[in-house]
């Protein structure tokens, strides 16, 4: 059985594109990820997650939570347990995720909010995430008082994190050797740079998405280091 991984920047370009966002399709993201993807498409062991993705139309699929944990998972060093999400849904996040909005389904943008979700859960407590969640989403029923739209806060804060992780950043070789103040002011910057990508946001909203963002990315980044550790430590008692 073969090993499915995406990256936080291949999963945010999945959704983007099944929420119509982008010209891309499911299949052009997808075989970007790998030159035998097109083979891989027609295995068996392909995700069934991934298989129902690429059959369904722009705007038109919705996820159970059974599938957005599948889906989940599929994100790197990831723990996503169906029971944990059922309780976030149920009572702990509740008023971030709401109700499901397509018949017994859930769309899109809920799907990223609990990806979201999972990632603040690195380094912060539920209450913490609902108040700094609550900065940019408004109405959970209605996704178009949002300063920052789910999907597209995920694929800002996703992208940062890339190039941190998966791309060559400049020198972090600095005169005093502070290499983690150097990567935490490019973090600011990178933020800093994506708020461009947003339309609409008004000034005093403008520190708030800046602020989210940074969060977002440090605690990423701190569950990356904790999934490593944890690894360690398994192959050391192993």
């Amino acid at each position: 059985m073969k090993t499915f991984k995406l990256t936080r920047k291949n999963m945010a370009d999945l959704l983007l594109s099944l929420n119509g966002t982008t010209s891309r399709t499911p299949f052009h993201i997808l075989q970007e990820l790998q030159d035998t993807w097109t083979d891989l498409l027609n295995e068996d062991e392909l995700p069934l997650i991934l298989k129902k993705i690429l059959k369904s139309a722009k705007g038109e699929i919705g996820f159970s939570l059974k599938e957005i944990v599948s889906l989940g998972n599929l994100i790197e060093f990831t723990n996503f347990p169906q029971s944990t999400v059922q309780n976030w849904v149920k009572r702990d996040v509740r008023g971030l995720i709401g109700s499901p909005q397509i018949g017994k389904k859930y769309t899109v943008e809920q799907a990223a909010m609990l990806f979201i979700v999972e990632d603040l859960k690195a380094t912060l407590d539920f209450e913490s995430i609902r108040k700094i969640l609550t900065l940019v989403f408004n109405n959970i029923e209605d996704r178009t008082d949002d300063i920052v739209n789910p999907t597209d806060l995920y694929f800002a804060y996703a992208s940062v994190f890339d190039q941190i992780h998966h791309q060559s950043l400049p020198s972090i070789k600095t005169a005093d050797g502070s290499v983690n103040e150097h990567i935490d002011g490019f973090i600011k910057k990178e933020c800093h740079a994506m708020l461009s990508s947003f339309d609409g946001i008004i000034e005093e909203n403008l520190s708030k998405v800046l602020n989210v963002m940074i969060v977002s990315v440090l605690t990423v980044q701190a569950g990356f280091y904790q999934a490593v550790t944890k690894k360690y430590v398994t192959d050391s008692l192993s």
